[in-house]
């Protein structure tokens, strides 16, 4: 225990030293798992790992899923979900930081990123909410609070990711970030409420839309409602009846996904040959990042494993006397604190390895800690000093300070607490859908 101890140590050392986290755990699990066993074996798994996610046939889920969400944004229809949520919302005091809210939730269930759900949405509702006078405070913060909506709501690249690190059900796992998923935007929607509450003049209120023009909004998002429709259904056997059989695995789901956003982006005339050779180029990188990250990760976890840091740490918390609840507690409070430090992917492939074997011993449902972690990552991504969220739109706008954003975010933060408290104590909340399909 005391080595791997001392190895996740080293590891938080490295990347506070700026050294990637991929390098930082590959290297870390390679010595470690060496002085349990011998250098030519921690080559040997290092080797054979890098072998099998090569030729692994499920891994492909995470490129498709991350081409999907790039033809989606070719296609352009973030701005016609930022329309429809404009046209219903508008003409509320608040409305148009409501509308990015529900666009952004929109835009999630198609994307599956938060970091290009916030990149997108500042380019879009941005400029609108400077025009009817919000405040940057608000804007701002309603776009990187709705933009972490990205990861929880399906197709999710993270809750994939989580899958195949712990060899959960990723069609269970899409199905569990629905409900939590809702709650967080209508709790995001209650925050933006709160903050014209007490500014009103941070959203004024817009012209109320004819139901004609909502109408019409509505018919240019029926290529949204039909790719998720498609991708959701088809996972769950919704389009299985006799004489059709279309249930799809978790990779042909993500293939259906791929190949519909791609027709709905040549059919907008969109997406140029050059056009899609990016978006093809963008994919390959991102797949690479994200599948060298896992190969770190699972280094590490091995390296955790040999070492028996979940058997001791299970020893300690029953010697301990503390109850479930209270050791999941204790877990949430280490995450929210390395939320403070680490970026979202980093912090889950840093501890997932750690507590998920203590969290499943403990009888609590592998489903729903892998929602609990989310909506825990999700916080990181907008809690200071790190907040990724923040630091996509300061990129994108420039003209905003960070402190601006930050300080604007903060109702956002609260609720996101409240909600993750209100999915601990009440799992049911997680669980009913998974255990209904």
């Amino acid at each position: 225990m005391t080595s791997a101890l001392i190895g996740f140590a080293a590891v938080l050392v490295l990347v506070l030293l700026r050294m990637p986290i991929v390098f930082a755990m590959g290297l870390v699990g390679i010595v470690g798992y060496s002085y349990q066993t011998s250098f030519h074996a921690a080559v040997s798994m290092a080797s054979r790992l890098i072998i099998d996610t090569a030729q692994d046939y499920g891994l492909s889920v995470v490129p498709l899923f991350i081409l999907m969400g790039l033809f989606v944004n070719k296609g352009g229809l973030s701005r016609e979900l930022y329309r429809v949520s404009h046209a219903f919302l508008g003409h509320f005091r608040g409305g148009l930081a409501m509308a990015t809210i529900v666009a952004c939730g929109g835009f999630s269930a198609i994307c599956g990123s938060s970091l290009a759900t916030a990149a997108t949405m500042s380019k879009v509702a941005m400029p609108q909410m400077r025009k009817f006078g919000y405040s940057d405070q608000l804007s701002t913060a309603s776009i990187a609070a709705g933009g972490t909506l990205g990861i929880l709501i399906p197709p999710s690249v993270i809750l994939v990711i989580y899958g195949l690190l712990t060899e959960t059900s990723i069609g269970q796992l899409f199905i569990a970030g629905i409900i939590p998923g809702v709650i967080g935007i209508l709790f995001y929607l209650a925050a933006v409420r709160y903050t014209v509450f007490r500014k009103p003049e941070a959203g004024p209120a817009g012209q109320r839309t004819a139901w004609r023009e909502r109408l019409a909004a509505l018919r240019d998002v029926w290529a949204v409602l039909l790719l998720f429709f498609v991708v959701i259904g088809g996972l769950y056997g919704v389009f299985d009846f006799y004489p059709i059989n279309l249930t799809f695995s978790p990779t042909e789901a993500a293939g259906m996904g791929a190949t519909g956003a791609f027709l709905i982006a040549l059919s907008r005339k969109s997406l140029s040959f050059r056009g899609a050779m990016e978006v093809l180029i963008e994919t390959a990188h991102t797949a690479a990042r994200l599948f060298a990250v896992l190969i770190g990760a699972w280094i590490f976890s091995n390296f955790v494993n040999v070492a028996g840091l979940p058997d001791a740490l299970l020893a300690f918390v029953t010697s301990w006397g503390a109850s479930p609840m209270m050791v999941m507690f204790m877990i949430l409070l280490v995450y929210i604190v390395l939320g403070c430090l680490f970026e979202s992917l980093s912090m889950l492939l840093l501890t997932v390895p750690i507590f998920f074997p203590l969290v499943v011993s403990l009888g609590f449902d592998p489903v729903w800690f892998g929602i609990i972690v989310v909506v825990v990552t999700e916080i990181s991504l907008i809690t200071p000093p790190v907040g990724l969220n923040v630091f996509v739109l300061k990129g994108v706008l420039g003209d905003v300070s960070t402190a601006t954003i930050f300080k604007g975010v903060t109702p956002f933060w609260v609720v996101d607490i409240i909600r993750l408290l209100l999915l601990t104590l009440v799992p049911w909340l997680v669980l009913v859908l998974p255990k209904s399909m």
